[in-house]
């Protein structure tokens, strides 16, 4: 269980390095706040992965949770820094009536990563409640909270692209604030003990994701 936890955390490391460069290659062609927004988001992302990736290869436990916390804070301020500058520029777009073009490579890429990451973050769910993995468990709802972050993008995109709604890009950046500054804070304040938390491998609670009232969890 454990290589095959690495295995999928390397995927996810470089599906979000690759995610990145497109999502922000193409927001600042389009000028699209959000997807700009969502590229910065993914390496985040990348971060938290390589983190876990690299944490479970430790087997000096007490060291690892020290370099983790450090790690963890540091994480925590990026995503308030992150979340400071979409409201500046969210503000700034609406105010002066600037809003995105149309991106088809970022529609294609919010598609893509709406369809193949939740696959990959159930799979890993799946893997740590197996192997007991509970940093596994935390990064994979890092991924499923990403995913849906890309369900938010993917509807301002496409609406804009349809409909015209240039004020719509500036809107769904917004969107994404909360749960940054939700996540930034948790980093910040070290909110991430992963004691008592219930990792379940059965299909009814999705792996862990949500409370189980099965049997075999009860045990």
């Amino acid at each position: 269980m454990l290589q095959l936890a690495k295995i999928l955390l390397l995927v996810t490391t470089l599906y979000n390095v690759g995610e990145g460069v497109v999502a922000i290659w193409s927001g600042i062609a389009a000028g699209s706040i959000a997807l700009v927004a969502f590229g910065a988001d993914s390496y985040l992302e990348v971060a938290a992965a390589s983190l876990v990736l690299w944490r479970v290869g430790i087997r000096d436990q007490e060291y690892a949770e020290r370099i983790e916390q450090r790690v963890v804070r540091f994480i925590g301020w990026t995503f308030i820094l992150l979340s400071a500058a979409i409201v500046f520029q969210s503000a700034w777009a609406l105010v002066e009536g600037v809003g995105a073009g149309e991106s088809l490579v970022g529609i294609v890429l919010a598609v893509l990563s709406v369809t193949v990451m939740p696959l990959i973050a159930f799979w890993k769910l799946q893997v740590a409640a197996k192997g007991n993995l509970h940093s596994v468990a935390i990064e994979a709802k890092e991924t499923i909270a990403c995913s849906a972050l890309s369900v938010t993008l993917l509807a301002g995109l496409v609406a804009n692209a349809l409909l015209g709604w240039w004020w719509l890009d500036a809107l769904t950046a917004l969107l994404l604030v909360p749960w940054l500054v939700k996540e930034g804070l948790e980093g910040i304040r070290g909110e991430t003990c992963h004691d008592g938390l219930k990792l379940c491998s059965c299909r009814p609670c999705l792996f862990g994701l949500r409370t189980c009232r099965a049997a075999c969890c009860a045990m």
